[in-house]
């Protein structure tokens, strides 16, 4: 056997190798080219009715929005229909209420003072001027009602 006739068995040998280790890796990514496949059919099989729950959710929240909009309409004309009649009875009620409680007020002032005992004799007047401090008889002394 001569150098040329070793050195091509060596180059073959080494050719069969090569071509055996690029066999096992085209091997390896067929079958991970194959998982992938396998789990994008999965996801694809699991995605599409998951995308039609989430269809139906989002026409059922806008279902829902458009009842609390119909809903937040209503109580808006309910609000401005109660400050109509609240200013309509203050203004026709109002007026009235306030005479009658204020008559209330005096008449029963008058029956309380006509109960209590009679005054003694009424000291003299005096003029207060605001900022000034009250005369000394008269502070601290204050009538109940």
């Amino acid at each position: 056997m001569s150098g040329g006739e070793v050195a091509g068995i060596l180059v073959a040998v080494f050719w069969a190798i090569l071509v055996s280790f690029l066999a096992v890796a085209l091997v390896r990514v067929a079958q991970t080219l194959k998982a992938t496949t396998k789990l994008v059919t999965e996801v694809t099989e699991r995605a599409v009715p998951l995308l039609g729950d989430a269809s139906e959710a989002v026409r059922a929240a806008q279902t829902q929005l458009d009842r609390v909009d119909a809903i937040a309409t209503d109580v808006q004309e309910v609000t401005s229909n109660a400050s109509a009649l609240s200013t309509t009875v203050a203004s026709t009620f109002g007026g009235p209420l306030v005479k009658v409680a204020a008559f209330g007020y005096g008449v029963r002032r008058a029956l309380g003072r006509k109960a209590t005992a009679p005054e003694p004799a009424a000291a003299p007047r005096t003029t207060v001027i605001a900022g000034r401090p009250a005369p000394a008889g008269r502070r601290g002394k204050r009538q109940k009602d």
